[in-house]
């Protein structure tokens, strides 16, 4: 019986293009975390005063319902696309766009009466999520079909992490002076150009992660794939169970601390100095 072929190791410019799609993968996501809460309160004002808060986060809620069952039907969708290009790789291709079209859309704000602008806060909001879904869950799902080795698959891993947090930097710490430079005094103006900035460096990670990545695990010759055993056996995973519970528990603190940040620091801190701020 002869030995199993090993896996190619992956080089450097593919596993800076994996590392360019999440970037702009991020740079996006961060982008949301961190202001589309503050966005529809403060800017666009989807609704009059104290109500913006209550209004933006039923609209979240009811929006990510639709997304978690969009998210089923994307992997579904992928596990089963089958092109020269892979199953997954060609979505960073496909969704780059409509990813980017949608983030515009949803940093826009319309000269609308009160009733149509939250209609399009919805549309905009649900298609911004759905197409995030369309890109970032075939993105991830890369990882496992880019080399079978779990040494390069932690090497990856390594780079998604870097790219993914340096996204962050670069968000957090750009926004705000992009905000002010583009927008020359007008905020709205402001965000719908710092995303359109965002969406066209997104645009060119995915088209470079797209031309330098290579899908070369393929599921074994016959493989079915049936949706209701794999939930049947996921359900009786208890660690899975448990590690899903704990990743849900995480993100979402991660993204209520993220989506607060920004409220703090313009209400709160303003242009306080450190003394006054714990001295009073």
């Amino acid at each position: 019986m002869s030995a199993p072929t090993p896996s190619p190791r992956i080089g450097l410019p593919e596993k800076l293009g994996f590392g360019l799609g999440e970037l702009g993968n991020n740079l996006f996501w961060q982008f949301f975390m961190y202001f589309q809460l503050y966005f529809y309160t403060d800017i666009f004002k989807i609704a009059p005063g104290d109500k913006a808060a209550e209004v933006a986060g039923f609209m979240f809620f009811a929006v990510k319902i639709v997304d978690a069952a969009f998210d089923v039907v994307v992997g579904v969708v992928a596990d089963r696309t089958n092109t020269r290009w892979g199953k997954y790789r060609p979505y960073l291709l496909w969704g780059a766009l409509p990813f980017a079209i949608a983030g515009i859309l949803a940093f826009t704000t319309p000269d609308l009466a009160a009733a149509p602008k939250l209609v399009y806060a919805y549309v905009t909001y649900t298609f911004l999520m759905m197409m995030y879904s369309l890109v970032a869950i075939p993105q991830n799902s890369l990882l496992g079909v880019m080399t079978a080795d779990n040494i390069e698959r932690t090497i990856l891993s390594k780079y998604k992490f870097l790219f993914a947090f340096s996204a962050g930097l670069i968000v957090q710490f750009c926004t705000p002076l992009l905000v002010e430079l583009l927008g020359k005094g007008s905020e709205p103006k402001g965000y719908q150009l710092t995303v359109l900035v965002y969406a066209a460096i997104a645009l060119v990670c995915f088209a470079v992660a797209f031309l330098v990545i290579r899908e070369r695990v393929a599921p074994p010759a016959g493989q079915k794939a049936d949706l209701g055993k794999d939930f049947s056996d996921l359900s009786k995973n208890l660690p899975w169970i448990i590690l899903s519970c704990a990743t849900l528990a995480s993100i979402l603190h991660i993204a209520v601390r993220s989506g607060t940040y920004i409220y703090y620091f313009k209400y709160f801190v303003k242009d306080q100095t450190v003394d006054t701020i714990f001295f009073g």
